[in-house]
């Protein structure tokens, strides 16, 4: 899947948890809808440093893949959880 869109956030990479889990969030705006939306897309590991070469404004093609996850709380209800994780950025 591909969202095509003008980027309006990039944030700095962050580190998570003991083994160092690496993720990078951009929100892009679509802007081929009747009603544009602002997209958090979530890059991580190595494809975090593809987002080094681009900058707020910049209008992009971001290539996704959609994630799921299920969470088990501590009362024994599901949670379902949905990632936009992008893994291939260039101009559009």
């Amino acid at each position: 899947m591909e969202v095509i869109g003008t980027i309006k956030l990039i944030n700095s990479t962050q580190a998570i948890g003991a083994n160092n889990f690496m993720k990078r969030e951009i929100v892009v705006t679509t802007d081929e809808e009747n009603y544009p939306q602002p997209l958090s897309l979530e890059f991580t590991q190595d494809k975090c440093k593809l987002l080094d070469n681009f900058q707020v404004g910049q209008r992009v093609k971001v290539s996704i893949n959609l994630r799921g996850r299920e969470w088990i709380t501590p009362e024994g209800d599901a949670k379902y959880f949905n990632t936009l994780q992008g893994w291939r950025i260039e101009q559009a």
